[in-house]
């Protein structure tokens, strides 16, 4: 059975030039652009709405530093998890990065797992929250991190994604791709880019099926 990849995946950024929106963080220049280029990265904590680019970020810093990528879920993760990581990451020669999706839903105990390896430097974490960390995040960790926070994207980033949709589906499929609702798409995606390139993934793949015409 083929495994098709989603489009969101397919088109995440690699590098901090490929990264589309939040500007006040991303744009050349700013402090946390020269931190993720000079390597020297602290832990943190991203808080935004969904699909704005906070697991994309995290991603950037581990591939610009070079350091070894953790992920824990907080919807399916608990303290037997993130002792386990710790033990790995105890063994790596360089800081790695435990990424944290929804730290909000870690619980005090879960949390304070993790306090011992943020504070002696044996992983740089960061976590992803759609919730205020402060009130989320215990105070002892919350204050180790340093929390940016991330903005719904705006039409003109949106517009580039879905540019960028575009491009990669007709060089994968070899058809002609005309977007004539790009109002209705960006309503629809409410400033998710995930959501945007799941809707237009969809729509693609259904008229693909069906071997109507893709407007």
């Amino acid at each position: 059975m083929t495994i098709q990849i989603p489009l969101a995946e397919i088109l995440r950024p690699k590098n901090a030039g490929e990264y589309i929106g939040q500007p006040h963080l991303m744009a050349e220049g700013t402090a946390f652009r020269r931190m993720i280029a000079g390597g020297s990265v602290h832990s943190m904590i991203f808080w935004g709405p969904p699909g704005v680019g906070k697991t994309t970020l995290a991603l950037i810093i581990a591939n610009a530093t070079g350091r070894q990528f953790y992920t824990l879920s907080a919807i399916n993760s608990g303290v037997k998890d993130v002792r386990e990581v710790i033990e790995v990451a105890k063994k790596e020669s360089s800081q790695p990065i435990l990424f944290i999706d929804e730290i909000h839903r870690f619980s005090k105990s879960q949390q304070d797992s993790l306090l011992g390896a943020v504070e002696k430097g044996i992983v740089i974490l960061i976590g992803a929250t759609t919730e205020n960390p402060s009130f989320e995040v215990i105070s002892p960790l919350l204050s180790r991190c340093q929390v940016y926070i991330l903005k719904h994207l705006e039409e003109e980033d949106l517009m580039l994604i879905m540019q960028k949709a575009v491009d990669t589906l007709i060089s994968i499929h070899d058809v002609k791709i005309v977007i004539k609702e790009h109002e209705a798409l960006i309503r629809l995606s409410g400033g998710d880019a995930r959501k945007l390139l799941n809707a237009i993934d969809i729509i693609v793949s259904s008229l693909l099926t069906s071997g109507k015409e893709i407007e």
